[in-house]
């Protein structure tokens, strides 16, 4: 039962348990700072959340990670996190074919046009008369190869560039249009959640950075293991759920029932329009609408752990996988799990399904509908011009932090929750203590294991 006593002159209370909230609580404790969380819902995570339903565990918005966001290893309170991965690359399906497309060429060997050659002398020529709908092996070694160098660019390189709508920059980019159409855009749509890729190109060029660096992953048990990984790791006491603040200043919380909470400071960590309900004024940016579907399957449609893009936007679905062959645990014994992104709101269950069918080649007539999650305000826009540090410092003592602060993803959600976190130190005179887990210590798991 959280009582005034809980807080004090002398702590911070974070208003929100998402990933932002929890990240901030841990650089606070840290420190030697006495924090409280409180959380309106019942469960921590916000958005980061888990549907169990018969066995099966359903994500609400099902976006992949990267395992080269810094965050994952720099956060303290994830150093037992386990993320499974996708298969490198991904699979695109264009002219009702699955292509293997994006995986970073050997940076140590990757030599643009040689390489290039080198691939098309050794790679299997297509039947005659027809025409690869992602390119040929020139195409698809010169991509490697780009990526690759994209890999090891200084992000401050990628920030100094124009800043456009990444619709418009990459019509500038001197890439094949079948590359572009066929990978590069599907791709930044799945990554960005923006179908029509308004988000800023200098965001858009660190989001295929972390894709080019790293590998596309989930969370071990689903999504909702992360924000849980943070929450167990802190102090016990910590965190209160079902408590709804009403009002915030830099000095107290307000709740609902549970009366006014003195404190020394206040994180205000809820979603954008949370925090602009509690202090009207801050900045609330447009959001890319999310559905996700997910479908118990009697086999898997596909064996492999692979993300599946539709580089034709014939249907609804943006992305889908079966995810059960990326994170086993996510499905019964016997059964597939197959969960679908769709840009937009929930279409008809016959159009998801031709096009589900069409995607997988083969019949979904036996599939079995599990969830619709659908989110108005899944993920905060990135339109250009774009600050992607915005001050989470507003006045000393109350502090701003979320996606909608940084980048919309969540490194970019554990990047503001140690922002605030620092911020408040230096207003309290204390320094922050290190942060970082070892790189190993972020655990992902082979595929094959």
């Amino acid at each position: 039962m959280l009582e005034p006593a809980d807080a004090g002159a002398g702590s911070v209370v974070v208003v929100g348990a998402g990933v932002a909230g929890l990240s901030a609580a841990h650089h606070l404790t840290r420190a030697g700072v006495r924090v409280l969380v409180l959380e309106a819902g019942s469960v921590v995570g916000g958005r980061m959340s888990t549907e169990k339903v018969d066995g099966f565990r359903l994500d609400r918005l099902g976006r992949p990670l990267l395992t080269s966001y810094p965050e994952l290893r720099r956060a303290p309170g994830l150093d037992g996190l386990v993320l499974r991965l996708f298969a490198p690359g991904v699979l695109v399906h264009s002219a009702g074919r699955r292509h293997r497309a994006g995986e970073p060429a050997d940076p140590r060997r990757a030599r643009g046009a040689f390489s290039a050659a080198r691939a098309f002398a050794t790679a299997p020529r297509p039947p005659r008369g027809t025409r690869p709908p992602l390119g040929g092996p020139v195409d698809q070694a010169r991509l490697g190869a780009a990526l690759a160098r994209l890999a090891t660019t200084e992000p401050a390189r990628l920030l100094a560039r124009p800043e456009l709508p990444v619709g418009r920059a990459l019509a500038a980019r001197p890439l094949p249009a079948r590359t572009l159409h066929g990978f590069v855009r599907p791709l930044l749509s799945a990554l960005l959640c923006d179908p029509d890729l308004t988000t800023s190109s200098r965001c858009a060029d660190l989001a295929l950075r972390a894709y080019a660096a790293g590998r596309l992953a989930v969370p071990e048990g689903g999504a909702d293991a992360l924000p849980e990984l943070l929450a167990a790791s802190l102090p016990p006491g910590t965190v209160h759920t079902g408590v709804r603040a009403t009002a915030v200043s830099a000095n107290s919380v307000t709740t609902a029932d549970h009366g006014r909470l003195p404190c020394r400071g206040v994180v205000l960590a809820t979603d954008a329009l949370s925090a602009a309900a509690l202090l009207p004024g801050l900045r609330v940016p447009g959001f890319h609408e999310v559905t996700v579907v997910h479908h118990a399957a009697p086999e898997p449609p596909l064996t492999e752990p692979a993300l599946l893009l539709d580089a034709d936007r014939l249907g609804p679905v943006a992305h889908t996988s079966v995810i059960s062959q990326v994170d086993p645990v996510r499905a019964p014994a016997g059964r597939a799990l197959v969960s679908s992104t769709v840009l937009g709101p929930p279409p008809t269950d016959r159009e998801l399904r031709l096009h589900l069918a069409a995607l997988y080649g083969t019949s979904t007539a036996a599939w079995e509908p599990l969830a619709v999650h659908h989110t108005p305000r899944a993920v905060p826009a990135m339109p250009a011009p774009h600050d992607r540090r915005r001050s989470v410092r507003l006045v000393d003592g109350l502090y701003v932090c979320g996606d909608h602060r940084d980048t919309s993803t969540v490194q970019g959600a554990l990047t503001s929750g140690r922002r605030a976190a620092r911020a408040a130190l230096r207003d309290l005179g204390l320094p922050a203590a290190p942060s970082g887990n070892r790189p190993e210590e972020t655990r992902p798991v082979d595929e094959a294991a």
